[in-house]
């Protein structure tokens, strides 16, 4: 019996089917039950927007470089404005033409329709929790008393119609009375900061405004401190930011009131202070840093108004933080003189390195630390993996956890007064569950499992290792549907980020079950650059050596394609952010290597990045076109926007970006598409999909995240050669 190509597909998409995976041929039009066969579809033509250019050249070094879309950095030009609705028009009648990209978007809403809790927490006299009952834009706090009935605290989707209002930080003060909490307003990184009584919910003052990268800490019920830029002048999307400060706020006063508490001299610049108030409220700790890494780390005691801040780190060279203390006794998590980290205790009356003592001594894993209940808790990494070690404050190492399989384990955090404590654990192919911790017996039992309509026992998550080109091996973990052949012909999705010591660690994804339920390969490549094996394996893939992470993402690649997981017809690159700088780099570099590539919000203007917002801060990473000629010339020959060339088939290509991403600005992206769009061959689609009231991703409403999802997917197995589902 024969069926059509619709209906087998229909059937693949819409459950967990036992065909081996979709694939394409070019020589029949037929389907058979046992391997679906899909004709190639006939190209669309594309008409890209008349995108004007510049006679805008700088000199770097001597060498003349040209940059004839500097136009599109100015977000506030309405040429700006038109040229984004232009493209968008653009991609939006491709994607619409695609026969089975409703089908996609049913079913990912389908997937996500399901309840999300998230672990407890007590505050005062309450109970709270985090839960999205399925379909909302945003998750929505509850609490409840004691055993009573639980009701909602705060509800983000009632902030706006569309959910783009987002809730940021909540933090509560030390008797749980008052609340802060902040928002973001299209995705910005700018925020805003509300304080609430707790009991009847209302808003006591005036609403704290332009707060950007901050934590909220509260000293006792009196306030609480945070940190800021001075508002730039201009744009607030795309102006450097370069001056970090930080605020205290004693509540009941007026923000203009707020005394600058660290930072904002000339003599001294951060880009990044963040603060936290010691559970006992015994010491202020600021964190100084110019980059993403390396800190300088100071405490005050608040015990004593009139005392100063001491120094324990006065330089930047290692990243050192301090999570807890026993009256004076502090404890202190660094990688100052250990890479993989190490906690050390000192005394606050003579904190610097000299007087470290070694607690947990470093070890081969890199090391992450939380304090909770009255113990320690190590959570090491294993090959990108989770291991978790209990300890007590003296060192002593009270039992290895066991935890429920192989994958990543996040949590353990608490005060130190918490009869019990939770953890959250999932890996690629199981859905995050939250389990309670007994710290005294150190048992695990299960909290919450959520209802995820996904069977993992029909899918395979493997890790294997692979070398790349200059013989160095990098571990990779392939997810996938059992069962299925390894001809060469199964869609795949190879993800990789590879920067600021960012560690890609296994976890559960609705969006990716998704994709493995459709039949596709989904593989993530732990690169140098990140953070998987500590300091060493971070510097590998930064500045002078960031080629390694393109070298490495390429090596796997070509292991996948070698072992037939795939092809390089049927494969796609995807990234955000510094991964975005990576598909932009790897598209550029060995653009035959794939068929599709996804850059999300990348950093793909490596000569210029440092201008924008906080940029200059990535330099640790990068380093800058204008810190030497070498470093010029090295960043030039990546950098994504730069390396366009003229006639080259690159693959289909979809953009992604936000208009209020003020991380990593949209002229990136913008100018990026446009490279491509005016240099490169007719052969493949070469689109920027643009999102609107959006930023660089945290916050965006569940809405949105299921179009974008859909987009790039049905964009993804139309450019493989699909022609239905």
């Amino acid at each position: 019996m024969k069926k059509t190509i619709t209906t087998v597909l229909s059937l693949c998409l819409l459950s967990a089917c036992t065909t081996d995976s979709i694939k394409p041929d070019n020589n029949s039009q037929n389907v058979t039950e046992d391997k679906p066969i899909i004709e190639k579809h006939v190209e669309m033509k594309l008409n890209y927007p008349d995108t004007k250019k510049g006679d805008v050249v700088d000199n770097y070094f001597g060498t003349e470089v040209k940059d004839p879309y500097r136009w599109l950095e100015d977000d506030l030009a309405e040429d700006t404005a038109e040229w984004v609705k232009a493209e968008n028009k653009v991609t939006h009648a491709y994607l619409e033409q695609i026969p089975f990209r409703g089908q996609i978007k049913d079913r990912l809403t389908e997937m996500w329709n399901y309840e999300k809790v998230g672990a407890p927490f007590i505050e005062g006299e309450y109970t709270y929790y985090y839960k999205n009952d399925g379909l909302q834009n945003q998750y929505v706090v509850y609490r409840k008393k004691g055993d009573g009935e639980s009701e909602v605290f705060l509800d983000p989707n009632t902030f706006s119609e569309d959910g783009t209002i987002s809730l940021g930080q909540l933090s509560f003060s030390k008797d749980g009375t008052i609340a802060a909490y902040a928002i973001s307003e299209g995705g910005s990184d700018w925020r805003k900061v509300r304080i609430i009584d707790v009991e009847s919910r209302k808003q006591i003052e005036d609403t704290l405004v332009d707060i950007k990268f901050s934590g909220l800490s509260w000293y006792k019920n009196e306030g609480f401190y945070y940190s800021s830029y001075d508002k730039p002048k201009g744009s607030e999307l795309s102006a450097k930011t370069d001056q970090h400060k930080l605020y205290y706020h004693k509540v009941g006063t007026k923000q203009s009131d707020d005394k600058v508490v660290f930072g904002g001299t000339d003599a001294e610049k951060h880009r990044y202070i963040g603060a936290g108030v010691s559970e006992d409220d015994r010491y202020l700790m600021i964190s100084a840093a110019v980059s993403t890494n390396g800190n300088k780390l100071f405490i005050k005691d608040l015990n004593d108004p009139k005392s100063k801040l001491i120094t324990v780190v006065g330089h930047t060279d290692s990243n050192t933080g301090a999570f807890h203390n026993i009256g004076t006794k502090l404890f202190l998590s660094t990688d100052l003189d250990a890479p993989n980290n190490r906690i050390v205790t000192v005394d606050a009356s003579n904190p610097t390195p000299e007087n470290w003592k070694d607690l947990i001594p470093e070890t081969e894993n890199v090391l992450n630390a939380s304090n909770g209940a009255g113990f320690i808790f190590a959570k090491y990494m294993v090959d990108a993996v989770s291991k978790v070690m209990q300890y007590d404050y003296q060192g002593n190492l009270v039992k290895n956890v066991e935890l429920p399989g192989v994958g990543s384990a996040g949590g353990f955090g608490g005060k130190n007064n918490a009869d019990v404590l939770y953890y959250s654990f999932s890996n690629y192919i199981t859905p995050g569950s939250i389990y309670s911790f007994d710290p005294k017996t150190s048992q695990s039992t299960f909290y919450s499992k959520p209802k995820v309509e996904f069977n993992p026992d029909d899918y395979v998550s493997n890790q294997i290792f692979y070398h790349s080109k200059d013989g160095t091996k990098v571990p990779m973990i392939i997810t996938h549907k059992k069962g299925i052949k390894m001809d060469g012909t199964n869609p795949a999705i190879l993800y990789g980020y590879g920067g600021f010591n960012v560690s890609l660690t296994p976890r559960f994804s609705i969006a990716n079950a998704a994709w493995l339920e459709m039949g596709g390969v989904y593989a993530v490549a732990n690169l140098r650059g990140g953070g998987e094996y500590g300091k060493e394996w971070h510097d590998a893939g930064t500045q002078m050596n960031k080629q390694n992470v393109f070298d490495d993402f390429i090596a796997a690649g070509e292991y996948l394609i070698e072992n037939h997981y795939t092809s390089s017809d049927y494969l796609a690159v995807r990234g955000g952010s510094n991964g975005g700088l990576l598909v932009g780099a790897v598209m550029t570099q060995r653009p035959g290597l794939m068929k599709v590539a996804l850059p999300a919000v990348g950093v793909l203007d490596m000569l210029r990045y440092h201008t924008f917002t906080a940029g200059a801060g990535w330099a640790y990473d990068y380093g800058t076109s204008e810190q030497s000629e070498e470093m010029f010339k090295y960043i030039l020959n990546y950098s994504p926007v730069h390396n366009v060339k003229q006639g080259e088939d690159y693959p289909a290509t979809m953009v992604t970006t936000g208009d209020h991403d003020d991380r990593v600005v949209p002229a990136h992206s913008f100018k990026f598409a446009a490279e491509l769009q005016a240099k490169g061959s007719d052969k493949n689609p070469l689109l920027i999909r643009i999102e609107t009231d959006a930023g660089h991703g945290a916050g965006t409403p569940v809405s949105k995240t299921i179009e974008q999802y859909a987009d790039i997917y049905a964009f993804t197995l139309w450019n493989f050669g699909f022609k239905s589902l």
